[in-house]
């Protein structure tokens, strides 16, 4: 299939070409990221793991205080969205805001926007690198925990890590811990077992974490920041990029990537891809 041009969105319920969609230059996630978003990608012409997905979208709503349309719309919102493309393979973006509001803070008293958009996903190199930053995570913040679009710190971290050849940026929580990087989670191999942080840690509660969890009995244990350069091996995990072999950390070395708990990581989710489309 090609990819439609122009492209096609879902927005408020109708499927527009990209060109007609419009967004209100009051509307909050706009003004001040008063919204809360998912990214999928697309299997075999569905959703993966939506149903997981729409479950920390609804639990990141309440929490920030957004009303997000029923699972069910959301859902056929996206298979429509990927049919209307031409993408049986890709990357979906599902984002509500609080609606328009006024210019500050405080919000109006509107109907959410939502929205559904799709894109190709370029694939990944086979492996990559990632760059610690001096910022760090706020385990106690009052967005902790949730996926939520005010994304500036991430975008600044993300740049200052390409910068270095890096594809990824990982923080430390405020008590020095390893937490997570700007679009993913990471997972270390130490003394022969896979350790990821808590979510104590303040990390988001990746989808693919918690696969990757239950399929190769990582242990979440907090460790240094510091452990991830002394790490045997290690690897990212996200919605686009499965599970991605780290082979430098600031420009140091593992000694293997992908090393062997790593190898049947990505064996292991490979086959669950290729097996479910909402696990």
């Amino acid at each position: 299939m090609t990819f439609a041009d122009p492209r096609i969105v879902w927005i408020n319920g109708a499927l527009v070409p990209e060109d007609e969609a419009r967004i209100s230059p009051f509307d909050h996630g706009w003004l001040v990221g008063d919204a809360v978003f998912e990214t999928l990608v697309i299997v075999r012409g569905m959703p993966f793991a939506a149903r997981r997905h729409l479950e920390r979208l609804a639990y990141s709503a309440e929490h920030l205080g957004v009303t997000v349309p029923d699972a069910d719309v959301l859902r056929e919102a996206m298979i429509a969205v990927a049919a209307a493309n031409g993408l049986e393979e890709g990357r979906l973006r599902v984002t509500v805001s609080s609606g328009t509001g006024p210019l500050g803070s405080s919000r109006g008293d509107s109907p959410p926007t939502a929205t559904v958009a799709a894109t190709p996903q370029p694939p990944w190199p086979a492996t990559t690198a990632v760059a610690t930053m001096h910022w760090t995570i706020n385990e106690h913040g009052p967005l902790t925990g949730l996926k939520t679009v005010s994304y500036g710190a991430n975008v600044r971290a993300l740049a200052s890590a390409k910068a270095t050849g890096a594809s990824e940026a990982v923080f430390a929580n405020t008590q020095g811990d390893l937490c997570e990087g700007t679009g993913s989670n990471v997972f270390l191999a130490h003394q022969g077992r896979l350790i990821t942080p808590s979510l104590a840690s303040g990390c988001l509660a990746g989808i693919t974490r918690q696969l990757v969890i239950d399929l190769t009995g990582a242990v979440e244990q907090d460790v240094p920041l510091r452990a991830l350069a002394a790490a045997d091996e290690a690897f990212l995990t996200s919605t686009t990029r499965d599970v991605h072999p780290i082979h430098a950390v600031d420009g140091h070395q593992l000694p293997a990537a992908p090393g062997p708990l790593t190898q049947a990581a990505i064996q292991a989710f490979a086959r669950l891809k290729a097996t479910q489309i909402d696990p």
